[in-house]
């Protein structure tokens, strides 16, 4: 992978990123992704923001090397700190779990003001990110599911809205599993959710051995509650 072609999974984040975005990619390691996006789609300004000084030396090199520094701003930083207000309109964070992808978004919240569309690639934990949107008053508008080296990853793309409009049909299902993934269901998703009873069903195993504490009890029912819900749900795709 480089500036030139990037894998399938960063490809399709920057497929949901507009080709006039004055962007900002938090995490950008190399800063391939908004290089590649200068490149391909002529966007007029990215902040390439990494929290860790190797990869950050990483990216001023590789963004120097392609002749960009007066489009791409590298910058050492922690999540959004990165970036000023009113300075992007798109953020892309991608390779991360949800729970850390929150986390940049919950503490940088002021630096949102200006953005129109989040384009987040969590590596787990999707359902942390929508519960976020929808607390927050971001609207889910896609969703892509897609393996890649036998892993498989989401991509969320949000703008501001009405949060609940894509739970409408069934929030618990919607914020679990992904609105739009539910409604075309692809070999991706049901590989993810088949994986994801059998992990269930090993830890609810695991759960049943051990000391019968009241947040073990706790812990059982809603394992065994999940496992029914995501259940009934591949079984209803596939009837």
């Amino acid at each position: 992978m480089n500036s030139d072609k990037l894998s399938n999974r960063l490809g399709t984040v920057a497929d949901y990123v507009p080709g006039d975005a004055r962007m900002a990619d938090i995490g950008s390691d190399h800063a391939y992704l908004p290089c590649y996006l200068v490149k391909t789609k002529g966007i007029p300004f990215a902040v390439a923001g990494e929290v860790a000084e190797g990869p950050f030396r990483s990216a001023q090199r590789n963004v120097a090397a392609e002749g960009l520094t007066k489009i791409i701003s590298v910058r050492l930083g922690d999540g959004l700190e990165v970036i000023e207000p009113g300075e992007v309109d798109c953020i892309t964070i991608a390779g991360m779990g949800g729970a850390l992808i929150t986390s940049i978004l919950e503490t940088g919240k002021e630096k949102l003001d200006s953005v129109t569309r989040l384009v987040l690639q969590p590596n787990i934990s999707a359902e942390t990110i929508r519960k976020w949107l929808l607390e927050n008053h971001w609207e889910l508008m896609e969703e892509e599911i897609l393996e890649e080296d036998g892993k498989i990853y989401e991509v969320l793309v949000a703008e501001r809205g009405d949060g609940l409009r894509p739970y409408r049909q069934n929030k618990e299902l919607g914020l679990l599993m992904g609105p739009y993934l539910r409604k075309n269901p692809s070999n991706a998703f049901r590989k993810k959710w088949t994986a994801e009873i059998s992990n269930w069903q090993r830890i609810l195993e695991q759960l049943g051995k051990a000391v019968q504490t009241p947040e073990t009890i706790e812990k059982q029912k809603e394992l065994a509650y999940k496992i029914q819900l995501v259940k009934e749900e591949l079984k209803d795709e596939n009837a």
